[in-house]
Parts: C-alpha cells; sequence; structure tokens
C-alpha cells in the first residue's frame, strides 16, 4: 500500500514527445513564471535543423511519407516543422533527438556538427533552456536524380501488351 507521502517522492521519467507533454518551467521570477511547451522547443529544433545546408529534409521513412500526404490534402497544413524532432523538457535543459535526410556529397560528420551548433544556438537563444545533448540520427541520403518526395511516382509500364 503506497501512502501519499511515497506517491510523491517518484515520479516517472518525461517521455520523449512531439509536444504532447504539459509546459515545462522556464523562468521562475519573483513577478511570475514563464513556461515553455515542449512542442515550441520541438518546432524552433526543426527550423534550426533545417535552415543548414545540406539537410535535405526532417523525418524517418514513415514520418516522411505521413508529410507527403498531410501536403496534399485540401486544406492542410503541410510539412510539419516537428517532423523528425523529439525532444525532451525539464525545467530548465532540453534534450533533443533529430532524423534527417543529407543530400548526397554533403560530409556527414561536419554537417551534424552544423545542424547541433545551430539548433543548441536557436533552442537556448530563443527559449532560455540549456540544451544538454542534440543526438543526430541520419536515415537516408538525398541523391541530385531523385524525384522529390511529394511528386508521385509514375505509373509502372508493362513491358507486354
Amino acid at each position: 500500500m503506497t501512502t501519499p507521502s511515497d506517491s510523491a517522492t517518484t515520479t516517472p521519467a518525461a517521455p520523449r514527445t512531439g509536444g504532447a507533454t504539459p509546459s515545462r518551467l522556464a523562468d521562475d521570477s519573483g513577478q511570475g513564471k514563464t513556461t515553455i511547451a515542449s512542442g515550441v522547443v520541438q518546432k524552433i529544433a526543426g527550423i534550426a535543423a533545417r535552415e543548414v545546408s545540406g539537410v535535405y529534409s526532417m523525418g524517418g521513412g514513415v514520418s516522411r511519407a505521413f508529410g507527403a500526404i498531410r501536403e496534399r490534402i485540401p486544406g492542410g497544413t503541410g510539412t510539419s516543422q516537428a517532423a523528425g524532432v523529439q525532444v525532451e523538457v525539464g525545467e530548465k535543459q532540453a534534450a533533443i533527438d533529430l532524423d534527417i535526410v543529407v543530400e548526397y556529397g554533403a560530409g556527414i560528420v561536419e554537417l551534424a556538427r552544423a545542424v547541433r551548433r545551430n539548433v543548441i544556438g536557436a533552442v537556448e537563444q530563443m527559449t532560455g533552456l540549456e540544451v544538454i545533448e542534440v543526438n543526430i540520427a541520419v536515415n537516408d541520403i538525398h541523391m541530385p536524380g531523385d524525384e522529390d518526395d511529394s511528386q508521385p511516382a509514375p505509373a509502372p509500364t508493362s513491358r507486354v501488351e
């Protein structure tokens, strides 16, 4: 049997989500509190990652496929700035995971460093949160001749009639 004091001392770890967790405390002064939703941090990180030359797109294959579908829906919101970005936001710190697709020819190690610097700078400047880590997973390479993911694939042609 748990007592109220037992349940108050244990808190589950916050999952990395796409903005589903409640807002977190980022500033606590005598004049009030400022909270920043994890979805805000997620969007900032996604935009900052896309700003780096050599990043073709964000997200794994499944999230990119859903993004392409979302773009085709009339009245849809188009590509989400948060695709391929997962965050964990605490009271003073944030951890960020990015899934990216790089353009062929880009140096992946240098690109990852540039993305990491840009994301940390943007998130820390805009939110005041300390970014403790930015994990980057390169899921694919975009070749110059590849068709854009938003274009439908051509219908297969039959070799026989």
